[in-house]
């Protein structure tokens, strides 16, 4: 474990699309080589979501205006894009997994104003990431070396944006990225293959310990809790057979993911992290292609990389899923060129 110096800006807040990832990511790691990304996208209020595909070589920037980073994307992705203003997760060509999740406990460090630490707008961090890098092992030594400010936008009436992260690769390779009394905090192995909202992390596995005790066999917690939704995905995943061809892999993750979602239209006072699963994905590391499902549509579909242009030069694509609420299958061949999406600043 390593704790960096990450700033962020004075205003901590973080924008609209990013703070409404609250939501449960689990990771299939199988004997036969599959390594399979599961998430859940929780929220109180609708977040229309779109799905893009980015070539390599496209010219980025982190905010509008100095002190920023600008980069021109190595690898092409696969993007979910909320409100067609930023990323909430996605998957690079390379078989880099990203997601961000809500965690209310986050606590970002104050900016310095000094004006020499880069901006970045959290509609582009997952970005970022993705287009820069092809493994855990590239991204810990990034982090080692530099840091930035975080910026962003209140959303949904004013609510905070806080979040912690999870960078999975083709090995298995995790990386959790949390925020803890205004240091980022960093947590990497294959061991571990949950994430949910909060506590943090370390807490999150000692209510675990606890559940292990009482064994998972004869009870687990049944709430839609973040712990609870923890504690069960836990279990199941490390309870599964880890010998399944793909086929049966990857209908083992989708149970699971269903037996960590909120039912639709289920939700908390005052608990916007609890409330209704809005959609469920799986990015498939070793296999690219990233399947997604919104909970109130017949349709499930799925992006295949492997069958796109994502060379220099390709062009930008747009699953535009307001057209298709109903579609299943592969969706190659409805992504439509785009100039992109917008960035909430």
């Amino acid at each position: 474990m390593k704790v960096l110096k990450f700033l962020a800006a004075a205003a901590l807040v973080a924008s609209a699309w990013a703070g409404a990832d609250a939501c449960s990511r689990v990771v299939y790691l199988g004997d036969k080589g599959y390594v399979l990304v599961g998430r859940t996208l929780d929220w109180r209020t609708p977040i229309p979501t779109n799905v893009y595909v980015y070539p390599a070589g496209v010219a980025k920037t982190s905010m509008p205006e100095e002190p920023c980073l600008n980069w021109r994307s190595r690898y092409g992705s696969v993007l979910a894009v909320g409100y067609d203003g930023g990323v909430t997760e996605g998957m690079n060509e390379k078989g880099l997994v990203m997601n961000g999740l809500f965690c209310k406990g986050t606590v970002y460090k104050i900016s310095t104003g000094s004006g020499d630490t880069p901006v970045m707008s959290l509609a582009m961090l997952v970005s970022y990431f993705l287009d820069n890098f092809a493994t855990v092992d590239e991204v810990a030594a990034w982090l080692q070396a530099n840091e930035f400010a975080i910026f962003g936008k209140t959303f949904d009436g004013g609510t905070v944006s806080t979040l912690h992260w999870a960078v999975t690769d083709t090995t298995g390779d995790t990386l959790v990225m949390e925020y803890v009394d205004g240091k980022l905090v960093l947590h990497r192995g294959k061991e571990y293959k949950v994430l949910t909202n909060d506590p943090p992390l370390p807490q999150m596995q000692a209510i675990e310990a606890y559940w292990t005790g009482v064994g998972g066999v004869n009870m687990l917690p049944g709430t839609v809790k973040s712990a609870d939704r923890f504690v069960r995905a836990s279990f199941f995943i490390n309870h599964v057979p880890t010998d399944f061809d793909y086929p049966q892999a990857l209908g083992s993750l989708e149970s699971i993911m269903g037996t960590v979602s909120v039912p639709y239209g289920y939700e908390i006072e005052g608990e916007p992290n609890v409330s209704s699963t809005q959609w469920r994905s799986v990015a498939d590391a070793t296999g690219g292609k990233y399947y997604f499902k919104f909970a109130d549509s017949t349709g499930d579909f799925w992006i295949d990389l492997g069958r796109l242009r994502l060379n220099p030069g390709a062009p930008i694509l747009k699953f535009d899923t307001t057209k298709h609420p109903g579609f299943t299958g592969c969706a190659n061949d409805l992504l439509e060129k785009s100039n992109g999406f917008t960035p909430m600043w």
